[in-house]
C-alpha cells in the first residue's frame, strides 16, 4: 500500500469521523474509546528529537529512542533538506516513525503579528514545517496559533490566526497532514470551551487540537480539558507542573492527576501518540523518562 493511500485513509477515516462528534457527542466518543481500548494498546509513546542528547547522527538518536522504549519521534522544522533526508532514511530503516513536526517560527513570527511582512515570514515557516511533514511521512504539524500582547488584542489574535490557518489548510490536506493547534502560555485560548469552539470553526479534519497536559495546570485541570476537547484532539504532549513554587517538574512529580487524565483520554476515545516535552538527556535519562510514561499509561 502506498504512503499516499495510507495517509488519505488516515485523514478521511479517522479524523473526518471524529470531526462529526461535537460537544454534544461525548457519549459517542466514550463508546469509541471503549472500542479503541479493547485492543489493549490505545497509546503510543514518543519523545522529541531535541531531547535525545546522546548520539551524533539521526540514526544514532532514533536507535537510542527505540532502545529505551519510545516508539516514535517529534522533530522541529528544518530548512536543511540533508538533515530531513537523513532523518527520513533513519526512520525508514529503524521503523521509528516521525509522527509530528513542530513549526519553528510560531513564537518569533506569530500569525497574529500586526506586521504583514512578519506574518508572511511566519506563514512560510509553517509551509516549511508542512513540507517537512510530507517528506518525513509525519501526519501532524504543531502550531502555536497566536500570541496576545500589548500590541495584539485578543480579538485580533483570534481573527488573524484563523485567517492564516485557513489559507494553510489546502496545503495540509494535500499532504495528508493535520495542523495541530497547541495550547501554550500565550494568553490565548484560555478555556477548554473556547479552544473547542476555535477548532470547530475551521470545520476541517486538518485543523485539530494538540493538547498539552502540563500547560493548563496553572489555571485549570487537564482532565476537564480532555473531556471537553474530546475527539478534536489529534496529539497529546506530556508535561508536569507544580503550582507550589511555580515550576516544571519531571513527570509524576507535579500536580497533574495522571490517573484522571488517562481515564479521560480513554473515555473520549483518544488513541494515538503521547509525546514527552520534558526531561531527556543521555540514554539513562531517556530510559527513566520512558519508564515514567509507562507508569502514567498504567495509572
Amino acid at each position: 500500500m502506498s504512503d499516499e493511500i495510507t495517509r488519505r485513509g488516515f485523514m478521511v477515516g479517522g479524523l473526518a469521523g471524529a470531526a462529526a462528534i461535537g460537544l454534544t457527542g461525548q457519549k459517542t466518543a466514550s463508546a469509541a474509546g471503549k472500542k479503541a481500548n479493547a485492543g489493549g494498546k490505545p497509546f503510543r509513546k514518543a519523545t522529541q528529537y531535541s531531547r535525545i542528547r546522546s548520539g551524533k547522527t539521526p540514526a544514532d538518536k532514533l536507535k537510542i529512542a527505540l532502545d529505551v522504549g519510545f516508539e516514535g519521534i517529534e522533530c522541529g522544522a528544518s530548512t536543511d533538506q540533508r538533515f530531513i533526508d537523513a532523518l527520513r532514511a533513519a526512520s525508514d530503516k529503524l521503523g521509528v516513525p516521525i509522527h509530528s513536526v513542530v513549526c519553528g517560527t510560531h513564537w518569533g513570527l506569530p500569525l497574529s503579528d500586526p506586521d504583514p511582512e512578519r506574518v508572511k515570514k511566519g506563514m512560510e515557516g509553517m509551509r516549511v514545517a508542512l513540507r517537512n511533514a510530507r517528506d518525513l511521512k509525519a501526519t501532524s504539524v504543531l502550531l502555536v496559533p497566536a500570541v496576545v500582547n500589548e500590541k495584539v488584542a485578543y480579538k485580533q489574535a483570534y481573527e488573524r490566526s484563523q485567517k492564516c490557518i485557513r489559507e494553510l489548510l489546502p496545503m495540509a490536506k494535500e499532504f495528508g497532514v493535520v495542523i495541530g493547534i497547541e495550547n501554550v502560555w500565550n494568553k490565548f485560548l484560555l478555556s477548554p470551551l473556547e479552544f473547542a469552539r476555535y477548532v470547530d470553526e475551521f470545520d476541517s479534519e486538518c485543523a485539530r487540537a494538540y493538547f498539552d497536559i502540563g500547560n493548563v495546570v496553572i489555571f485549570g485541570f487537564p482532565q476537564d480539558w480532555i473531556r471537553t476537547l474530546g475527539p478534536r484532539m489529534s496529539r497529546i504532549h506530556l508535561k508536569d507542573f507544580k503550582r507550589a513554587g511555580y515550576k516544571w517538574t519531571p513527570l509524576l512529580e507535579g500536580d497533574v492527576n495522571w490517573p484522571e487524565c488517562i481515564k479521560a483520554l480513554k473515555e473520549v476515545g483518544y488513541s494515538g501518540w503521547l509525546t514527552t516535552e520534558v526531561g531527556g538527556g543521555n540514554e539513562a535519562a531517556l530510559r527513566d523518562l520512558s519508564k515514567r510514561v509507562d507508569k502514567i499509561i498504567a495509572s
